[in-house]
This record gives structure tokens, C-alpha cells and sequence, in this order.
């Protein structure tokens, strides 16, 4: 459905469409970019999964950070014309947010062979949306895999955007065991996943972000904490073997005085400059600087779920808010000061 369909949908009703007419679901979108007020809850048609689909019934999904930019068009520095053309240029070209999704296969398309009805799945939607809404399709060769057993659908969606975005950046280095890794912004969805992670590997981690919220990351593994609202981890002399920055506050030539030799510095946030620095820092010093994440993977989030299983992944859940209230989860994201994920609960 476009934009402008999407402006002239109808609000959510209870028992609307009729006999005859196709099914409808609540969703979450917006018609134009702007602050959280822009989002309502309306009713659109259902989707019917095609030929290698799954269609899943949404228990729960994630609003972030990706929500608030793609909502807001607030992104990097220089990378409005390339949100444009991802997000949309007068209207959002995807207008039911959400980038991950928890529930249960309802239906599945005639060449799907590996998930049923009844399964309960955790999945990736990326760039394509849609995980605020009842219903929404996903190819059976993408990043679905089957819910932890141990988790609620709160919990296990916790699993996919902040995760699989940490997984996607650390796969891109070798880290053994006693190696240094710092994460800045390690408060955030993809900072408690990256300080779990790094853990998980055996490296020394230290977390960048505010001192209200050192026993959160300490108790997910990192070793020591760095208040960046008191210190600049820049000026100190010690240098790591990786740096994850989730959040692209610091300048490049910066941060790239703070990594060993031979070491890595993985943008998960960064504007143009930087876009456009990674590749001359990377001659220059020898190190591995990248901005891709690379593509979402279900193995990655098998990973995942094998270790939440094991009790070796924590979900860190700052507020959850139901679907009808989506403008105020929104304004929470929009204050930046969210701890892990903000989970919207679709289906009660």
C-alpha cells in the first residue's frame, strides 16, 4: 500500500470491513514524515502470503531507532538524499513501521517447506517494514527462525534489530579471548547486544554511555564503564582491538586514534563524512573501519536464540507499550534515552 492510500485508510474500528469485501488488520502507519503524531492506528488490508512466504500473526515487534528516522527523515549528516530514495521522497514509501517481528505462522505459501502453521517464529523484516501491524509476510529464505522456548514474544523480539545488527558488525572481525572491545552508546538496542556479544567471545569490554546506566551494562558483561557524560574516551591513552559506535557522536580521525593497530572500527551510525572516510582511513592505517552491517541472516539469528536458550543472552526491555499506543512509544524513542528496546505488544 502506498502513502497516499495509507492517509486515506480508515481508523481502526472495531468489527469493520464487510461480508464480501477482503480482510482487514490494525496497523501502526503513517502518510507523511514528521514527529510521533503522524502515526495512527488504522485498518489496511491483510496480506496473503505468496508462493515462498510465511504469514505471520504479530505478537510483538520493536519500535527504533530505524522507526524514528525513517518516521522523522532525522538521519545523518549528509544522507538525506539517500533516505530519500530508501524512505521515500514526498511520502514514506513503507508506511506500517517496524523492522522485526515475534509471533505465530499462520499460513504458509505452497513452495514453503520450512515453517508451519502454529509455529511460533521470530524474524527480520529490514527495510521493508511492517512489523506494526496484526499480520505481515516474510520469504522463507530470510531471517526467520523459531522463537526461544524460553522467551515470551516480548522478549524474543528483542532478539532481531539490536542483535542481528550487533551480530552483522562483529562477524566482520576476529575476537579471541582477552581481546579489547569497546562499545559506544552501549545503553541502546544495539550497544546491550554488541556488550553481550563481545562478552560472549571472551573479550574485555568497555561500555560507553551515561552513568545512570552502568549497572545495566556491567550486569551484561562489560568490565568497565566509561561515562561519556564526564570523560571522552578519546583522551585516554589506551588503545582497542575493536570499537563498535552505535552511536556516531565522535569525529573519525578520533576514534580511529583509539584502535591497535591492525584493529577495527565498526560504524554502526555515521554520517557522509564518515561514509566517505572509511575507505581512506582504511589505506591509511591499516585497520578494518566499516559502515555495512551486511545482510540479515538466519543463522546469525539461530545464533541468538541458541544463546538465549542458554541462558547467555539477556533481553533488555526498557518500557512496552501496546499498539494503540504507538505515538507515545514513539515520543519515548524520540527523547534518545531509551535503555535496550522499547517493545510494541501487538497482540495482547
Amino acid at each position: 500500500m502506498n502513502g497516499q492510500a495509507m492517509i486515506n485508510a480508515k481508523p481502526a474500528q472495531p468489527g469493520a470491513g464487510s461480508r464480501g469485501a477482503a480482510p482487514l488488520m490494525k496497523a501502526a502507519a503513517y502518510g507523511r514524515f514528521g514527529p510521533p503524531e503522524v502515526v495512527q492506528l488504522v485498518q489496511v488490508p491483510k496480506p496473503a502470503p505468496r508462493q515462498d512466504e510465511v504469514l505471520i500473526a504479530v505478537h510483538a515487534s520493536t519500535v527504533s531507532v530505524a522507526d524514528h528516522r525513517a518516521r522523522s527523515r532525522s538521519v545523518p549528516r549528509g544522507l538525506g538524499a539517500f533516505a530519500a530514495y530508501g524512505l521515500g521522497l514526498l511520502r514514506p514509501r513503507h508506511p506500517v513501521l517496524g523492522m522485526d517481528a515475534a509471533g505465530v505462522v499462520e499460513a504458509v505459501g505452497e513452495n514453503v517447506t520450512r515453517f508451519k502453521p502454529g509455529d511460533e517464529v521470530i524474524a527480520m523484516l529490514g527495510g521493508a517494514f511492517g512489523g506494526h501491524a496484526e499480520y505481515v509476510c516474510v520469504h522463507q529464505d530470510h531471517a526467520i527462525i523459531a522463537k526461544p522456548r524460553s522467551m515470551t514474544y516480548e522478549e524474543a523480539v528483542t532478539l532481531v534489530f539490536g542483535g542481528l545488527t550487533a551480530r552483522g558488525y562483529l562477524n566482520q572481525v576476529v575476537v579471541e579471548p582477552g581481546d579489547s572491545v569497546l562499545v559506544n552508546g552501549a545503553s541502546g538496542a544495539v550497544g546491550t547486544a554488541a556488550v553481550q556479544l563481545a562478552h560472549e567471545l571472551g573479550a574485555r569490554v568497555t561500555a560507553v554511555c551515561s552513568g545512570v546506566n552502568t549497572e545495566l551494562v556491567t550486569s551484561l558483561g562489560a568490565d568497565w564503564v566509561i561515562d561519556y557524560t564526564s570523560d571522552d574516551f578519546t583522551a585516554h591513552a589506551e588503545r582497542f582491538d575493536v570499537i563498535v559506535d552505535c552511536v556516531g557522536n565522535v569525529p573519525l580521525n578520533r576514534m580511529t586514534g583509539s584502535v591497535k593497530p591492525g584493529g577495527a572500527l565498526l560504524l554502526v551510525v555515521t554520517d557522509l563524512a564518515g561514509l566517505l572516510r572509511a575507505s581512506r582511513r582504511r589505506r591509511k592505517s591499516g585497520l578494518l573501519v566499516t559502515a555495512s552491517v551486511g545482510r540479515s541472516r538466519a543463522e546469525d539469528l539461530a545464533f541468538l536464540v541458541g544463546l538465549a536458550e542458554a541462558g547467555r543472552y539477556r533481553a533488555v526491555i526498557d518500557r512496552t507499550y501496546d499498539l494503540v499506543d504507538i505515538v507515545d512509544a514513539h515520543r519515548y524513542v524520540d527523547t534518545g534515552r531509551k535503555k535496550g528496546n522499547v517493545v510494541l505488544r501487538i497482540t495482547a
